[in-house]
């Protein structure tokens, strides 16, 4: 895998060995920042189920200015770190080895807000209200949350969110959410 564009364009990141992770594909990712071009400068990223924590980086790598990674899996985990370690990303970036529900509580209590969410939970979850009630008191009504989901499953979010946008991709599909006005 590599960074597709901004200051890290062409670097290498490593995914997590195992099925536990399935990393996000270059092409889904170039074209998911494609529509997300005008978001991402200066934006504060949450990335629940991170993974490999490409998407993050991406977001750093095209003008992000922080993003704060969570996974409950260890081998994820250090993927992240040494993925930020090897872009040199220490300092806008922020890795939690917690479940989503404990990190989004740590978040909450912090008083963090984002401007854009990640959210690439397995395929098997496709009941996210949960997830999504959550990031509600961490979001407001200008957070774009982006959520890579499997191809024609039904998705589940709170019902104080809509779709805004949706795209997919052979297998991989996503669904762009903001909350309801």
């Amino acid at each position: 895998m590599r960074i597709i564009a901004g200051e890290a364009r062409g670097r290498q990141i490593i995914a997590p060995e195992g099925r536990n992770t399935r990393p996000t594909l270059d092409r889904v990712r170039e074209n998911i920042f494609n529509m997300l071009q005008a978001e991402v400068p200066g934006s504060r990223v949450l990335d629940l189920f991170a993974g490999s924590g490409a998407l993050s980086l991406e977001a750093i790598s095209r003008g992000a200015e922080s993003a704060v990674m969570v996974d409950s899996d260890r081998k994820a985990h250090m993927v992240q770190k040494r993925n930020i370690e090897t872009l040199r990303y220490t300092e806008k970036t922020r890795v939690l080895l917690y479940d989503w529900k404990r990190a989004v509580r740590i978040l909450q209590e912090e008083g963090q807000i984002f401007d854009l969410v990640f959210l690439d939970p397995p395929y098997c979850m496709t009941d996210l209200r949960d997830v999504f009630a959550s990031l509600i008191p961490i979001t407001d009504a200008d957070t774009l949350i982006v959520l890579e989901h499997e191809s024609g499953k039904s998705i589940t979010a709170a019902d104080q969110y809509e779709v805004v946008r949706q795209k997919e991709w052979g297998f991989c599909a996503v669904s762009f959410y903001r909350l309801k006005t």
